[in-house]
Formats: C-alpha cells, structure tokens, sequence
C-alpha cells in the first residue's frame, strides 16, 4: 500500500504579494485544493510567530520554506517526502 503524501500548509496573510506567489506556484504542482493555506491574522499566536516570515510553508509537520518560495524550492521539499 502506498502511503499518501502529506498535506502541505502554507501561512499567508491578505495583501502578501509573496503568498500570492506562493499559493500560484502550489496550486500549479499540486492543483487547486491539493494545500491548505492558514490565514495568520486569524489567529494571536499564528501571528506572532509568523508575522515577519509569512509566507511559511510546512510540509510532514515541519517548516521547510519560508519567504521567497520558488518552484525549485517546492520540488526539493516535495521530492524528500
């Protein structure tokens, strides 16, 4: 039985130029639906712990892109799974 591939989460906030970016280029690997994106202004401790980084992708329960996040970056941390 293969193991299905975790759910990357991808924190973002409204007005981010780099979560649009982001959230393009996943929608591209993964297709519309295949992420979940968590708004951190929704919530105290999101925010403070991401409020600088954002966007912030974390895939299989760790941080593994932050910031820039480029295609290249994508398929390094999908290709490690």
């Amino acid at each position: 039985m293969i193991a299905a591939m975790p759910r990357p989460t991808l924190y973002v906030r409204d007005g981010c130029h780099l979560c649009e970016e982001a959230s393009v280029l996943l929608d591209d690997m993964l297709g519309h639906g295949g992420w979940d994106a968590i708004d951190i202004d929704t919530d105290d401790d999101l925010l403070l712990r991401y409020a600088h980084r954002i966007p912030v992708l974390v895939f299989d329960g760790a941080e593994r892109a932050e910031l820039i996040i480029t295609r290249p970056d994508l398929e390094e941390v999908f290709a490690g799974r």
